[in-house]
């Protein structure tokens, strides 16, 4: 897990973070056997005999002696989208402030996107990004500039200031964006899997219209375990709300924790299967456990696509 520094302090700068979390993966992927992705990050390529002499790095070439040339924007050579669930549940824990050591499931995402453009950023890929509660309230395209990637990162700074009372329906939002995908991409969708709807098959029927016209996804279901999951709260009387229906309920948490567990352990087992019979790469991401998860999935997925 990565250890980030000055952890009881705001988040002022969302690319700073996000650069911190990337260098301590990547060191830490040095110092563990999980090897065989490229983490040497470059912005030249090998000059090959018969190009364009124009874009030659001849600096490059003094100190080296090899032949270089410069890699641009209509080079890349990976296009991801990034979708984000911005619906009142994806602001649970609602008593954390969202400083470094205590993010929400939308500040966790807020992160763990940042950190995956900045990688994005030092594999010279193509970056897009969505975000959705009951509304679209964001789109951009895939582009690969330092000005785009920085518009996109005060998207997300916002993301950690917002506050929603926004019920969703993912899978209308889904569709929508996957309309706007055309060239194909690989998709990170980050979300809660909190519905108002029951219908299941709806929402799936939207992750596989995200497939069409051969993108990727990967489903980072995002959760705070010790709550969420375990139902582990201390055996006082609780009211307990439904943070997107307004709906309430006293109890002990105690009285319902086995049941509870099994009832959420059913859920999550579900959406695993339903992923993996529709081909989705399914990631649980609790959002105490830091962002190896995340960083690791997208270079094995990166492998695969390219």
């Amino acid at each position: 897990m990565i250890q980030l520094k000055n952890t009881s302090s705001e988040i002022k700068n969302l690319e700073l973070l996000a650069k911190q979390v990337v260098e301590g993966f990547i060191t830490g992927m040095h110092k563990s056997p999980f090897h065989g992705f490229s983490v040497e990050f470059s912005e030249h390529k090998l000059y090959n005999k018969g190009e364009s002499t124009r874009h030659i790095d001849w600096k490059l070439f003094a100190k080296t002696e090899k032949l270089y040339t410069k890699k641009f924007e209509e080079e890349t050579n990976l296009r991801c989208h990034i979708i984000i669930d911005n619906s009142a549940s994806m602001h649970y824990p609602m008593n954390k402030n969202n400083t470094i050591d205590a993010l929400n499931k939308i500040g966790f995402s807020a992160v763990a996107s940042a950190s995956l453009m900045d990688i994005l950023r030092r594999q010279r890929d193509a970056v897009g990004l969505s975000i959705y509660s009951d509304i679209y309230e964001y789109y951009a395209p895939e582009k690969g500039s330092d000005r785009h990637r920085k518009m996109l990162l005060h998207q997300l700074e916002q993301l950690l200031s917002s506050k929603s009372k926004a019920s969703t329906k993912t899978y209308q939002y889904l569709h929508e964006i996957a309309e706007k995908i055309h060239r194909r991409s690989l998709i990170f969708l980050f979300t809660d899997m909190f519905q108002t709807t029951k219908n299941e098959e709806e929402l799936f029927n939207a992750l596989r219209h995200l497939k069409f016209n051969k993108h990727e996804v990967v489903l980072f279901h995002t959760y705070d375990e010790k709550t969420e999951l375990l139902l582990d709260f201390d055996n006082t009387p609780k009211k307990f709300v439904d943070v997107e229906t307004g709906e309430e309920i006293n109890l002990y948490a105690e009285n319902v924790q086995q049941k509870y567990q099994e009832l959420s352990t059913a859920f999550f087992n579900n959406l695993k299967n339903k992923c993996l019979q529709y081909k989705i790469d399914y990631v649980p991401v609790n959002i105490n456990e830091g962002y190896d998860k995340v960083l690791t999935s997208y270079l094995i997925n990166r492998q695969n696509f390219l």
